[in-house]
């Protein structure tokens, strides 16, 4: 993932990888756009930490989206499009 947001490579996006934000490091973000993406395993899956941890980043102005591990390794081009709709969303 980070190969593709790296350096404005992704339609000119800055993203940050593990960027601490309140008292949490995100995975990536895009500060000019408000958007986190979480890359995320099977252990995520139905959090209570990760639930709380989206309500206050939200509060914070953040939008947040979450992929598996295997969409990213397997499924890159529906992960990219949908990251790239989330982007160009108001």
């Amino acid at each position: 993932m980070w190969r593709l947001l790296r350096d404005r490579r992704f339609e000119r996006y800055k993203f940050r990888r593990q960027t601490p934000v309140e008292h949490f490091i995100l995975d990536f973000v895009c500060f000019e756009k408000g958007l986190i993406i979480e890359i995320d395993g099977s252990q995520h899956a139905d959090n209570e930490a990760d639930a709380e941890r989206d309500a206050i980043l939200k509060a914070a102005g953040f939008r947040i989206v979450r992929y598996w591990n295997n969409d990213v390794l397997y499924n890159s081009s529906a992960v990219k499009e949908d990251i790239l709709t989330k982007l160009n969303e108001p």
